[in-house]
């Protein structure tokens, strides 16, 4: 099955890195995909202007109401012969855009990709009947979309990577593309990794310890690390950190160039005897370490200085999104989201702003570009009458502030009849065949996006509808 953890989130798309592990067993069951964890490295990287106030930001989602929906299943298929699970109804575990195009990825292993400007599904990017596709990623520098996949020719056993340009997909031909890293085995437990931020690509061949880096504008290879002592790379921009096996006492580290492998720095950080690592993560210059029922220890490479904060005080979250131009980090542990400095104090508690899933699934938020607001999918006001169902709400949140700036529920999310018949006839057509209803379709959302260049919110739910949220 699919193995991985969650390791960092960061960055305002949810495409922006991501990392991808190959199948631990071959053979498919129906529950093949449920053990894929996407692992996401979503650096963000901040704009010289913010663009928004507060006041701007509130003005910007008002009256954010229901305008389209789209289906990602189709019962025919999506071509004449077709692996039968893939012709099943399943969740959206993942929602990117590009331009006038949403990509949403359906559990299954189907991703269909739709216009914005039709409002009509253009095509699916399966390019043959056994393509079961884990993941998506849209690479900017090329205008294209990256897609994962395994197939069952393969016995599902081995990573495949495609690049199609976005005009292809626009054209309806999604079988235009090419295929990358072919000289890679990317076999269990190899993985590939996307860095938007540092426009690389990382893979990792099990089959002979080897690590390779790619331009992510060419794919062409840079450079290779073979150290079969090696047990995690992490990568921030600029810079990739080595995990190498811990000792008893003391876990090696070497920090490395991004650009060309050189080894920047390489030491030992002392470490509890037979207390586990609960995470090392890297933030530029910071390191931070944190061992079972241990302080947090946040660590400057630089200078070698070591900050302590009580482990009463920052519990072990499930998951990270760095703040890189405002050197802050977001924190997720039970439903709660907390912003932390690396003096490790405690900058932000949200008011309003709990999210839906216990297990903080980032696919369900999403952090602007200029990093000053955050949007989930968050549990309902116990006083909304709507409640009996089993719908949350769409929260924008200011992160610096905490402050809950606008909210999409069943109450205020309704699309105004003249909003639908004033628009386009295809916008009209779409509002007349819309099955849900707002109340449906905040129910169980299971993947979130947000379109900054269109100011558009898209969500998919656990019925494969996807749902465009516009003002």
């Amino acid at each position: 099955m699919m193995e991985g953890r969650r390791i960092s989130a960061a960055n305002p798309r949810p495409c922006s890195g991501r990392r991808i592990l190959a199948a631990k067993k071959r053979g498919r069951s129906d529950g093949f995909l449920n053990s894929v964890k996407k692992l996401q490295r979503r650096e963000i990287s901040s704009k010289p202007d913010r663009s928004f106030s507060i006041t701007n930001a509130q003005e910007r989602f008002r009256n954010m109401r229901l305008m389209e929906e789209y289906d990602t299943h189709d019962p025919k298929g999506h071509c004449s012969v077709v692996l039968p699970f893939l012709m099943k109804r399943t969740k959206v575990i993942e929602i990117v855009a590009a331009q006038d195009i949403i990509f949403a990825l359906a559990h299954s292993g189907v991703c269909a990709a739709f216009s914005r400007v039709t409002n009509h599904r253009i095509c699916f990017l399966n390019a043959s009947p056994d393509e079961v596709i884990l993941s998506l990623f849209y690479n900017k520098n090329n205008d294209s979309v990256i897609t994962v996949s395994v197939y069952a020719s393969d016995n599902f056993s081995s990573l495949k990577c495609r690049s199609t340009r976005i005009e292809y997909i626009r054209r309806g031909n999604p079988d235009a593309g090419f295929a990358l890293f072919e000289s890679e085995s990317l076999k269990w437990p190899g993985f590939v990794e996307f860095d938007d931020v540092n426009g690389k690509v990382l893979t990792y061949s099990a089959q002979d310890s080897m690590y390779k880096v790619f331009d992510l504008k060419n794919y062409t290879m840079l450079y290779s690390i073979s150290d079969k002592d090696v047990q995690e790379i992490k990568i921030s921009p600029g810079i990739m950190l080595l995990i190498l096996n811990r000792s008893s006492s003391y876990v090696p580290l070497k920090i490395l160039s991004i650009e060309d492998g050189t080894i920047l720095k390489d030491f030992h950080h002392l470490l509890h005897r037979n207390k586990k690592v609960d995470f090392i993560e890297q933030f530029n210059e910071k390191l931070l370490v944190k061992q079972e029922n241990e302080n947090l220890q946040i660590l400057d490479v630089r200078h070698t200085g070591i900050r302590e904060v009580s482990r009463t005080e920052f519990l072990t979250p499930s998951a990270f999104i760095f703040l890189y131009e405002n050197q802050l980090f977001l924190t997720f542990r039970n439903r709660t989201v907390a912003v932390w400095n690396f003096r490790g104090e405690l900058v932000t508690s949200f008011e309003d702003h709990l999210l839906w899933r216990p297990d903080c699934n980032t696919n369900n938020t999403y952090i602007t570009s200029d990093q000053d607001l955050i949007i989930s999918y968050c549990k309902a006001e116990s006083d909304d009458q709507w409640m009996e169902g089993n719908g949350g709400s769409i929260n924008i949140s200011n992160i610096l502030t905490g402050k809950c700036l606008a909210k999409i529920n069943a109450t205020n999310g309704s699309p105004k009849d003249e909003e639908c018949c004033s628009s386009t006839g295809s916008s009209k057509q779409s509002c007349s065949l819309m099955k849900s209803t707002v109340a449906e379709a905040l129910e169980d959302i299971t993947a979130l996006f947000y379109d900054e260049d269109r100011n558009e919110i898209y969500t998919g739910n656990r019925h494969g509808l996807v749902h465009v949220w516009s003002n």
